[in-house]
């Protein structure tokens, strides 16, 4: 029921000084005088929608209402009265153009309907009003057809679970794990596929579905999770587009007995001498379940005869006991102790386990001193003295190596030279910052040696052969400074020349530290030495005055 409202304005003049204005309001009311009806165009609607898709608007329901749009007596409401007894579709109502989407809204299985025919009613939302002599609703017929799509094969149970005893051999068929193609009415092939097998037990036939194995299965395996194996499949068809669904295996392991029990702790320490105190609680662990475990006995081997002559065991409860020291006192040390556990099972299983003891001194508190726990780290006295003794060997060794090196250096040194010094003729290698030209003559040890050849006795010297009488030692030069200080070694080499007694300014062997290279002076190795009766030098006179002196020299004669 709608209402619309009018405003009118009056004045009124009384006289000439006073006025009045009031305002008038009127309302009236309209009420709906007009219902919806399904347009004349589509009588019946249709359409489709593929098989399995939700939320999917299947077609639009068109409807005339000749009331004011956007009113309550306009809006639309959508029912459905029958043809969808399991809920698949519902209507909605348009807000804009006052339409009933019908939309799907639970899958809808091709197999199973092939198609729908519903009947809908649209009333207003506003009640007509009173005296109108109409339907209060319009009816029509809807027919909706589905589509058919490939769909992945189905695994019936899914997941499945099989139970078998842990340990069955490769090669044992345990199952047929088959699909199913809900397509019916398509003839399509379905094949198999292994998607997931953590341990790699299982294979499956690729036509048939049949599980076998390929490996032991084993319980105590860490990809069984509370005794059940999981394995996935894939079951895919032959359709287009392909489809594929996955199933689960699950295998539940029965557990055998195929596991000892162990040992527990693997190591302890007790005092040397017995005590109320020196006893150490030992159990077991199974990896097997119940019955296949506890209770566990604990006994020890016959061999060797001192592990039962030194140590006992005592039974406290099902799965623990207690091993001791059957004897006052043992010495400290590490034992290797065997123990025997068996378990439940049955037949039962045993298991030989070391464990490993520390026999050490103890305090007034009972624990290890010390000394004791060197002695429980496995060396004895004689272990000790003995490592001490190889360190001072090799100390020793190690001196005397020092020694004789040191020896040998000074020895070497003392040592003369196996020549005599002046016939040790050496260069010397050295390093230069810059290297200068070439030669200069010494005029100074010149005029010197000149000197000193003028004054000696008269006598013929031969330069080719060592001299008979002793002559002073050509002065053994000292130790070279450091490279860099070049001015510091000229000068010295320039003494040691100058000082040299033995050497004439005219035929001589000088010591050169560097001679440098490219010398312009012919080869002299054709030159020979030949003996004092070979030789004649009267043809000295006749090179010149330059070689007068030379002559003398070599002839004997004073003419000067």
């Amino acid at each position: 029921m709608c209402y619309d409202v009018a405003m009118f304005t009056m004045c009124v003049w009384v006289g000439r000084e006073q006025r009045f204005m009031a305002v008038l309001q009127a309302r009236y009311q309209t009420i709906s005088t007009a219902y919806h009806t399904f347009a004349e165009v589509h009588p019946v609607f249709s359409g489709e929608v593929p098989e399995n898709k939700v939320n999917v608007v299947v077609t639009n329901l068109t409807v005339v209402d000749r009331d004011q749009p956007h009113s309550p007596n306009w809006n639309a409401v959508y029912r459905i009265v029958s043809g969808d007894p399991s809920g698949h579709f519902t209507i909605r109502t348009n807000p804009i153009t006052n339409d009933g989407m019908l939309t799907v809204i639970k899958p809808v299985d091709f197999e199973m309907n092939r198609a729908f025919m519903l009947t809908v009613v649209v009333s207003n939302q506003a009640h007509l009003a009173t005296g109108i002599q109409s339907s209060l609703q319009s009816t029509a017929g809807v027919t909706i057809s589905i589509q058919d799509v490939n769909e992945p094969p189905v695994f019936p149970v899914n997941p499945k679970m099989i139970r078998f005893e842990e340990g069955v051999p490769a090669g044992t068929t345990l199952t047929v794990f088959a699909a199913q193609d809900p397509d019916h009415f398509i003839h399509q092939i379905v094949r198999y596929s292994k998607l997931s097998d953590p341990a790699n037990w299982l294979k499956i036939n690729r036509t048939n579905g049949q599980i076998t194995t390929m490996a032991l299965l084993d319980r105590e395996s860490m990809y069984v999770k509370n005794n059940v194996y999981e394995a996935t499949f894939l079951a895919f068809d032959n359709g287009s587009p392909q489809a594929s669904g996955t199933g689960t295996l699950q295998i539940y392991l029965i557990d055998v007995n195929d596991n000892a029990p162990v040992l527990i702790p693997r190591e302890a320490q007790v005092c040397e001498r017995a005590r109320p105190s020196s006893r150490i609680n030992i159990t077991a662990s199974d990896a097997d379940a119940d019955p296949n475990v506890g209770p566990f006995v604990f006994e020890l081997p016959s061999f060797p005869a001192a592990v039962r002559r030194n140590w006992t065991i005592s039974r406290l409860s099902g799965d623990y006991a207690q091993l001791r020291l059957r004897i006052p006192y043992l010495e400290a040390s590490v034992y290797e102790i065997p123990v025997i556990v068996s378990d439940s099972g049955n037949p039962p299983l045993s298991n030989r386990s070391m464990i490993r003891v520390k026999v050490c001194p103890c305090d007034d508190n009972g624990d290890c001193s010390t000394t004791g726990a060197v002695a429980a780290a496995g060396l004895g006295t004689g272990a000790i003295i003995a490592i001490l003794i190889c360190i001072i060997i090799l100390l020793s060794m190690v001196l005397l190596f020092v020694v004789w090196m040191k020896r040998r250096e000074k020895e070497r040194q003392a040592k003369p030279l196996l020549i005599d010094p002046e016939d040790d003729v050496r260069d010397n290698i050295l390093k230069y910052d810059e290297e200068g030209g070439g030669e200069e003559d010494q005029p100074a040890a010149a005029a010197e040696s000149l000197d000193h050849i003028i004054n000696k006795p008269t006598g013929v010297r031969r330069v080719d052969e060592r001299p008979v009488i002793t002559e002073s030692q050509y002065p053994v030069r000292p130790s070279l400074p450091h490279p860099g200080d070049i001015g510091d070694f000229i000068n010295d080499g320039l003494r040691a020349a100058d000082n040299d007694p033995t050497a004439p300014p005219y035929d001589s062997l000088l010591v050169f530290d560097y001679e440098g290279s490219g010398s312009t002076a012919g080869s002299v190795s054709s030159l020979n030495s030949t003996s004092s009766g070979d030789q004649d030098y009267d043809y000295l006179n006749d090179w010149g005055p330059r070689f007068k002196k030379l002559a003398d020299l070599y002839g004997g004669g004073d003419d000067d």
